[in-house]
Order: structure tokens, then C-alpha cells, then sequence
């Protein structure tokens, strides 16, 4: 399951998504509106920042390994925000970047509590679907 935020017309929805496996059976949908400041004010709390300063630049490199540790991008776009950084500890469920595609911003969650080991991408560069954006140990 992938937990999205969407905004349509300043609107914010929250939306659970299920991906299809092998049998082909339909997934349950659900999305709910939330207000934008609640939204947002629980998913900031839910980030820590740790100690450790953050990787060079020269970490960022497409060309890693694949793991489970891998948040992927569920769609092509442009990357607006990066809200973490290399050595930076996150909960499950905490807002780690946000992507945009056709004047629609995605907001993509950490699927795992860890630390974040390595940030593959950066604010501006063009992403494209199931591209490793960062890795959580």
C-alpha cells in the first residue's frame, strides 16, 4: 500500500493506494479530504531530524543497487522539495519529498521507519516512474 496526498484545487486529499498483484484482484479505494493544516502540522512532527550532517552531493548516483529499503517514484515528474536528508532519521508514514506532474504535486511517504542512508535526487531534477529517489535503512 502507498499513502498519497493529493491537491486538487486547494483541496487536500489523503489517498491509500493498493497495488494489483499477480491474481489481478481489484484493490480497495478509499481517500478522505483532510485540511491542509492539520495534514500537514501531524506529518512535520513525525520527522526527526538526527544528528548526523548530510551526504555530499556526490552521493547521489542512479546507478545503486535496489533494495527494500528504496522509496521509488510512483510517476514521472519534476521534483519540487526534498524534505530529508542523508543520516536523518524518519518514521514510517513521514513526508519525504514531494514530485510534480502536470500542475499536480504528489507527496511521497517513507514506507519504513529508518534512517535515511542515501538522497539520489535533488529539488528540480526530472524523475521518472519506479526511479530509487532515496533509501531508508
Amino acid at each position: 500500500m502507498k499513502k498519497l496526498r493529493v491537491t486538487v484545487e486547494g483541496k487536500v486529499y489523503n489517498v491509500l493506494v493498493e497495488m494489483l498483484d499477480e491474481a489481478g484482484t481489484p484493490p480497495p479505494f478509499a481517500s478522505s479530504p483532510a485540511p491542509a493544516s492539520t495534514t500537514a502540522a501531524s506529518i512535520q512532527s513525525s520527522v526527526s531530524a538526527a544528528s548526523t550532517p548530510a551526504a555530499a552531493p556526490a552521493a547521489r548516483t542512479a546507478t545503486a543497487e535496489a533494495g527494500p529499503g528504496d522509496v521509488k517514484s510512483p510517476l514521472a515528474g519534476r521534483v519540487v522539495s526534498v524534505d530529508v536528508q542523508a543520516g536523518q532519521t524518519v518514521v514510517e508514514g513521514a513526508q519525504v519529498l514531494t514530485i510534480e506532474a502536470m500542475k499536480m504535486n504528489t507527496y511521497i511517504y517513507a514506507h519504513k521507519a529508518g534512517i535515511v542512508g542515501a538522497v539520489l535526487i535533488a529539488a528540480g531534477d526530472g524523475v521518472e516512474e519506479g526511479q530509487t529517489l532515496l533509501k531508508i535503512s
